[in-house]
């Protein structure tokens, strides 16, 4: 059991089992991204999101994450969420053959829930947030199925330049709760442009640290907030 362990846990870091094949960490991947907090309420909204992942800048496809959740404002600076998402992953950069054994056992499929609260603060003129989320994890390939559990801190910064330019950066540490404790951390940086007020861009890098591998990934990312309440049309 603690072999396949290892071997479960080396898997979900997207590296094969040592047999000598590239891991791709050499390599500058790409993360597209794009996030949403919808409004339906003055104290609900909904997540969304979406994003794909890869091996190189722009193809040799890494990874899809679709993501959505319920959220609820405790106050205009604290949010709880309960959310699920979809994760589809290659976890091999070099492309397996269609029709190959290799090329279905590189698929590995993830159910998710997780739980979320956030809070928000400011000092003077940095914004600071702290999320903390809990994930029940649910996977499957072609041969089996197992469930992990991980819980997640991140803390992020911005610091505004103008009215629209603004600088972002946020350090992530994911703890599993079986062993081993230690899953990854990543540690970010970007450049945003706020071009309304509920959208902007960002663009940025990512240091993605494993137990035994690390990789940089460029980031592009879209965040676009909408607001289904009815509008009072009476006034």
């Amino acid at each position: 059991m603690k072999l396949r362990h290892i071997f479960i846990c080396l898997l979900l870091a997207y590296v094969l089992p040592a047999n000598g094949q590239n891991t791709g960490e050499d390599r500058l991947g790409s993360w597209f991204m794009y996030f949403g907090q919808n409004r339906i309420a003055d104290k609900w909204s909904i997540h969304s999101e979406a994003q794909f992942r890869y091996y190189h800048s722009y193809d040799n496809f890494n990874q899809l994450l679709l993501r959505t959740g319920l959220n609820y404002d405790i106050t205009p600076e604290a949010m709880v969420t309960l959310g699920y998402a979809y994760i589809d992953t290659d976890p091999t950069f070099e492309d397996a053959v269609p029709g190959d054994v290799s090329f279905v056992e590189n698929t590995l499929r993830e159910h998710r829930i997780f739980q979320q609260f956030i809070i928000r603060n400011r000092i003077k003129t940095v914004e600071v947030e702290h999320r903390y989320r809990l994930e029940q994890r649910f996977f499957e390939d072609s041969f089996s199925s197992f469930t992990e559990h991980r819980a997640r801190y991140r803390i992020l910064l911005t610091l505004p330049l103008n009215k629209k330019w603004f600088l972002s950066a946020y350090n992530e540490v994911f703890i599993n709760l079986q062993e081993p404790l230690f899953n990854q951390n990543r540690i970010y940086g970007a450049i945003g442009y706020r071009f309304q007020k509920n959208a902007n861009i960002q663009f940025g890098y990512l240091k993605n640290h494993f137990s035994n591998v690390h990789f940089d990934r460029l980031q592009f990312a879209l965040f676009y907030n909408l607001d289904f309440r009815k509008k009072d049309t009476s006034r």
